[in-house]
Order: C-alpha cells, then structure tokens, then sequence
C-alpha cells in the first residue's frame, strides 16, 4: 500500500508549479493520439517551439510511449539545459523505464536550480530507493520534512518508507504528524493503525480507528481494519 505514500501515482503526469506544463490524463487513448498527430504536424511547421515540443512529449507519455518522449525531453535540454519541465518529465520517465541511474541525474540537476522543489525531491527519494539506498533515501525524506514541516503528505512519504523498513516506532511517530496536518485523511489513519495492529496493540489501534470516525471520516473507509481490530 505505502510505497513511499504510493509514489508511482503522486509521481503521474502532474502540474509542476514552477513551469507552464502540464499534464494530464483526462483523455482517452484516442484523443491523445489524435493530439499528438496535431502536434506532430505542428512541429514539422515550427521545430524550434519549446512548448510544442512539451506538449507532444506529454501525449507520448499519456500513450506510454516512452522512448519518443524521451528524444523530445532530449532535443528541448539539447537547447536549453536548464529547462525544469523537461528535466522534471525526463526523470518520470526515465523512472517508468526503470533506467533510476538516469533518473536520479536528471532530479539532482533540478532539485540543484531549485532545491525546494517538492516533487523531485520525493522522486529522487522513491529512485533512491529502488536503486537500494537506504541511507540517502532516508537522507532525502528528511530533508523534505524539513524543508516543508507543514506538508502532511512529507511526513506521510517519510513514514511510508519507514513502515516498509519495519521501524515501526519512528513511523508511528511520522504517521501522527501526518494525520495532525490532514485529520481526515483515511489512508494515513489505516497506516497507522496497522502498525499497532502488528504490534498487537489492538486496543490502541480500535480507539485510533473510532477517533477518526468521530472526526468525521467514514466508518466504511475503515471497515476492514475495524474487522480486524475485533
């Protein structure tokens, strides 16, 4: 479930605040390959256009066709190497191909212009990660708490990887700080009321499990880890 707070979908085509892309999954198949033939056409006209070249890249990826977005990604750095959208994408997609070497190039190049950028902090952190490095993804996660001490979701990602690691203590810790930022969010409530219940501190997790439905989340979005609280 955890997956670094399932960093494969915070990490999907996404707005990047600091850039003018964005990226989007809300078309079909269809319609992202009748934009991409646009594009195309487009760009035969004006290869020199940057955000064409962005454009068409982010229907590549919406197809999964990775390597063509790669060669756009590749062409736009070719011009200008300090492009954030095509470092940032370039990284996803290098990370979609598991080639997490390449990947982790491009996030430390962006995250060295712009340090506090969120999303390629918590990349670089998941690419570590699959690459077996324990302590700089630990380093990373860390180092994204304290950039951003107020984002629920950094804590969240620090207490994911520390779950999948078994430290169970210090993720408890992580998972409260979370839920004291997003109260109502269920996801970090079951996380941790899960490690109480591998601790066997069933008692624990049951009241943990009422005092978020008394907040005002669900009792369905509990149900099963109240069923197994019994």
């Amino acid at each position: 479930m955890h997956r670094l707070l399932l960093i494969t979908l915070l990490l999907l085509p996404c707005q990047l605040s600091i850039v003018n892309c964005q990226l989007s999954i809300a078309q079909t198949r269809s319609q992202w390959r009748d934009s991409l033939e646009t594009l195309s056409a487009q760009l035969r006209r004006t290869p020199a256009d940057i955000d064409l070249r962005l454009r068409k890249a982010e229907a590549n990826i919406n197809l999964e066709q990775w390597d063509y977005a790669l060669a756009e990604y590749g062409k736009i750095l070719h011009v200008d190497e300090h492009n954030l959208a095509a470092l940032y994408f370039r990284a996803y997609v290098h990370t979609q191909q598991q080639h997490y070497d390449l990947a982790r190039v491009d996030y430390e190049t962006l995250l060295g212009l712009v340090p506090r950028h969120f999303e390629s902090r918590l990349g670089l952190a998941h690419v570590l990660q699959k690459m077996g490095r324990r302590t700089e993804t630990t380093d990373q996660l860390n180092t994204l708490v304290e950039l951003f001490p107020d984002s629920a979701t950094a804590y969240a990602a620090r207490a994911a990887y520390e779950t999948e690691q078994q430290l169970y203590d210090v993720a408890l810790y992580d998972w409260s700080e979370a839920i004291s930022r997003q109260p109502l969010n269920a996801d970090f409530v079951v996380s941790r009321a899960d490690i109480l219940i591998r601790q066997g501190r069933i008692g624990d997790a049951r009241s943990e499990l009422y005092a978020a439905i008394r907040r005002g989340i669900p009792r369905y979005a509990l149900k099963e880890w109240l069923d197994r609280c019994k």
